[in-house]
């Protein structure tokens, strides 16, 4: 009886703190409505969602293509960050003191940086240096039909490669030194005695590292590592600033071709949310499946 009675407090609780929200919301609605004195007009969103094309099939148009190069320079990125967080934790928990200050050096140079001014010397360092040298330029203006195909669909299209790598190299960097203390909290929370236990078995500390302690410190960071992803989606509208098509820079696009500034940056806030929170709700099931395997 007590437990059902503090359940149903907390559902009184819940629907009072939503009443609130949209109270809040509705007043905010409400003031801007009479304050502003703005002329709303939500018939043109739907058309930058999406377009007829010749053959009269609807397909993605600028807002929603935004929204593909937004995830697909998260994934880029954040499969870049990965093992650049992995090298650098390891550097941070190596016993040679060179390694561990080149590590803490990276981590708290990001740290501290504003991402803003990190980018732009980043990006122009990237595009500069590094991708000439990779030589994308030059593979994407000799690819085939069908090479320009996959690419298009897994980055971007060949005429904006070189930018896209860039921007994705710059977000890898970034987010690489937030993964590094991410996985090193995990290396660090897993017990002495596993480490004692593969050396037992004759196991080197490399071997020991790579087989026994990274899975665990991996399973074990699964929800920081989930909300880092999370965050890099939102960090990636920094990009919009270097002429990258994400969806902030096609949001801004625009903005300030239909004149509709309340209306597509609303929108566009929504599909943030959207993102996020399907991303969120997939990475709650991914670690309800990791607690239940290591049960």
């Amino acid at each position: 009886m007590e437990l059902w009675g503090r359940r149903r407090g907390a559902r009184l609780a819940d629907a009072a703190l939503l009443l609130l929200l949209a109270a809040g919301i509705g007043y905010v609605a409400w003031s801007a409505a009479t304050t502003l004195r703005y002329n709303w007009n939500w018939s043109l969103i739907p058309g930058f969602l999406l377009r007829i094309d010749a053959t009269g099939r609807p397909v993605p148009n600028l807002l929603l293509l935004g929204v593909f190069n937004t995830l697909r320079l998260a994934i880029w990125g954040m499969l870049g960050a990965a093992p650049i967080g992995l090298a650098v934790a390891l550097m941070r928990l190596s016993g040679d003191r060179f390694l561990r200050l080149v590590g803490a050096l990276y981590v708290e140079l990001v740290r501290n940086t504003p991402a803003l001014v990190l980018l732009f010397i980043l990006y122009f360092f990237v595009s500069a240096q590094v991708t000439p040298l990779l030589g994308i330029d030059r593979a994407a203006a000799t690819m085939g039909p069908v090479a320009r195909a996959i690419v298009t669909i897994i980055a971007s299209p060949p005429d904006l490669l070189v930018g896209f790598v860039s921007g994705a190299i710059c977000l890898a960097l970034f987010e690489g030194a937030f993964i590094a203390e991410v996985l090193r909290a995990g290396i660090l929370s897993v017990e002495r005695g596993q480490w004692e236990a593969g050396s037992s078995l004759g196991l080197s500390r490399w071997q020991v590292l790579r087989l026994v302690v990274v899975p665990q410190a991996v399973s074990r960071s699964l929800p920081p590592l989930g909300n880092q992803f999370i965050a890099l989606v939102k960090e990636s509208s920094i990009v919009s600033i270097v002429s990258i098509q994400d969806l902030t820079f096609m949001a801004n696009e625009v903005a300030v071709s239909s004149g509709r500034v309340f209306e597509v940056w609303i929108t566009t806030s929504v599909l943030y949310f959207i993102i996020c929170f399907c991303l969120s709700l997939l990475f709650a099931r991914a670690e309800a499946r990791a607690r239940r395997a290591t049960r």
